[in-house]
């Protein structure tokens, strides 16, 4: 009905109270109905996902040491999912993981044996200076070492990570000519050691039957436009990651930007690994024990992920 207004004397349509209250009602239980569905859509959705494979990790059957099944959009997607749930974009280096090439064979067989890491060194030394060869000398070896040495060198020369390996039984030595392809100067450069890692969590992983999500090279953007990247990264059953930093030379300089790295994504420090080329193991304990971090030699790097996985 129309009710005059007592101040301005207008015309104004009054309701029942009765009335009022029962179309605030619908209204109320309308909205409580939406929020209920809303809900159980939530639930459901999170139980799909509890439901859904940690991983997409390939078939016992693949060789994980000769395939490309890793570089695949499935085998990553868990751990875009992990850091999209923290609000933080990815940038997926697929062929990062390519292990159809030599690079994980021969980085793996370097750092499982410090003798074959003095190749490498003198490699390196010659790239640098610009030198286009470099000679691993015999004198004072085992016959034992001088044959894995000259196997190893002869192994180069096969996935032609050296231009040439040529005995020279009279100085006793070997002489390798310096291959200049700019993929084979990072990998001697520092590149053999994060291969190395990549290969230590895919190998433990498989060995324990753990479904895995790896990933090199990974890009990270936070929400404020800060950029990092990681070296490796191992996901296990969707729970938390293990990012491994990888130096081959100087590190103290980046131990800062590794623990700023740690308490952005919260994690422990078991799980934000600093893997340094021939750290001792007294001196990664130390590092451990400062910076609550994990320091590990590339050595300990395997007896780690072992404990770890």
């Amino acid at each position: 009905m129309m009710v005059p207004c007592p101040r301005c004397g207008n015309p104004t349509q009054v309701y029942p109270t009765i009335f009022f209250v029962t179309r605030l009602l619908e209204k109320y239980f309308t909205a409580q109905r939406e929020v209920i569905r809303l809900n159980a859509a939530v639930a459901g959705g999170s139980e799909a996902a509890s439901a859904a494979p940690a991983a997409a990790t390939p078939a016992a059957t693949v060789d994980l040491s000769n395939t490309d099944r890793l570089t695949s959009s499935e085998q990553h997607q868990p751990i875009a999912d992990w850091f999209r749930r923290r609000q933080i974009s990815v940038q997926i280096a697929a062929q990062a993981v390519d292990t159809s090439g030599f690079f994980d064979e021969v980085a793996t067989l370097i750092g499982r044996d410090l003798l074959l890491k003095e190749v490498l060194d003198r490699i390196r030394w010659a790239q640098q200076k610009g030198y286009a060869s470099t000679v691993i000398p015999f004198d004072g070896r085992s016959p034992s070492d001088a044959q894995k040495l000259t196997s190893f060198c002869r192994q180069l020369y096969d996935y032609s990570f050296v231009a040439k390996a040529i005995p020279n039984k009279q100085k006793n030595h070997l002489l390798l000519v310096v291959q200049t392809a700019p993929a084979i100067r990072h990998f001697f450069n520092g590149e053999w050691l994060e291969w190395f890692a990549l290969m230590t969590c895919v190998e433990q992983a498989t060995a324990r039957g753990k479904r895995f999500a790896c990933a090199r090279n990974l890009g990270l953007r936070f929400s404020d436009g800060e950029q990092q990247e990681v070296d490796v990264v191992l996901l296990l059953d969707g729970q938390l990651p293990i990012l491994i930093e990888c130096k081959s030379g100087e590190y103290r300089q980046d131990i800062d930007k590794c623990v700023g790295l740690r308490k952005r994504l919260g994690l422990g420090g078991q799980h934000l690994v600093v893997c340094v080329a021939g750290l001792e193991d007294e001196m990664a304990r130390g590092l451990t024990a400062m910076y609550d971090l994990s320091f590990v030699s590339e050595r300990g790097l395997v007896q780690f992920i072992e404990r770890i996985v």
